[in-house]
């Protein structure tokens, strides 16, 4: 082979080479979520199968066409601001924010980025949004309406033990909202002919210990709630705005009925509740 027919052959492989590289580099990167918690993984399961349930809706897979980068604070509640600016810097194309700490940290954090949030109190009273039609900021999401959840769910409790004088009801005193709720199911207490004791667990290891089993639950589908955060998240990687995007309602509520733990309290749970119940565990 000559000499300049060997040039040729290596500047021919040298371009070969190259091309794959070059093609690489013009393929437009996954866009990436933040999901930054007060909890642990264990205690997202139903809100991240809702969340991933929603983006699959929008087209977006994760792994495949979509990254999610998790901030848990194993609650610790004074690591969320380092870990809201930590996604920040890792110039994330939305935060997902369940609760009222989380959203408070990102929103600290960052004025440009969109911010989903999840709370139990108005957003608009807590001047996370300008108004629940138009946000007005980069923050939007779902309104749980837990106030009113609290005092349904002790009506319903009052159904199921008609006899009942005391009732208890668990509150985190490291979350306002918590605070804020149990206010609303005291308020409701004396009507009902009630009295409320309020015990405070902020861990795993506290709510075990001050939680006997469970009986009855009523609230709202963690895993419906955060398929439309998911809904929200994708429109969002599309293009579309948070002032645009409405605050949601929640709307599916769940009412869940331990007839096991029924058996060992000795209590005949009514007809009229089981027929309300959603669930009822055997």
């Amino acid at each position: 082979m000559s000499g300049i027919r060997r040039r040729d052959f290596v500047n021919l492989l040298g371009g070969a080479a190259a091309w794959p590289v070059a093609a690489r580099a013009q393929q437009p990167a996954m866009p990436v979520i933040g999901y930054l918690n007060n909890g642990s993984p264990e205690s997202d399961t139903f809100r991240l199968t809702g969340l991933r349930r929603g983006l699959n809706e929008t087209g977006y897979f994760e792994g495949r066409n979509l990254v999610i980068e998790y901030r848990w604070a194993a609650n610790q509640a004074d690591r969320l601001p380092a870990l809201a600016a930590d996604l920040v810097q890792r110039r994330v194309a939305v935060i997902v924010a369940p609760g009222l700490m989380p959203t408070l940290a990102a929103k600290a954090a960052t004025t440009s980025i969109p911010i989903l949030f999840s709370t139990g109190v108005d957003p608009v009273q807590l001047g996370l949004v300008a108004s629940l039609n138009r946000p007005g900021g980069n923050l939007t999401g779902v309104n749980l309406l837990s106030g009113e959840l609290g005092a349904k769910g002790l009506a319903l409790m009052h159904d199921l033990v008609p006899s009942i004088e005391t009732i208890s009801f668990l509150e985190n005193p490291n979350n306002p909202v918590s605070e804020l709720n149990s206010r609303d199911v005291v308020a409701a207490a004396p009507a009902l002919g009630l009295k409320v004791q309020i015990l405070k667990a902020s861990s795993d290891r506290e709510i075990d210990a001050a939680v006997a089993g469970g009986l009855i639950s009523y609230g709202i589908s963690l895993s419906e709630l955060y398929r439309q955060v998911g809904l929200y998240a994708g429109r969002i990687l599309k293009g579309e705005k948070p002032t645009d995007l409405p605050v949601m309602q929640a709307t599916k509520i769940a009412l869940i009925i331990n007839l096991k733990t029924a058996r060992i309290l000795g209590l005949e749970v009514p007809a009229k509740l089981l027929a309300l119940a959603d669930e009822v565990i055997e």
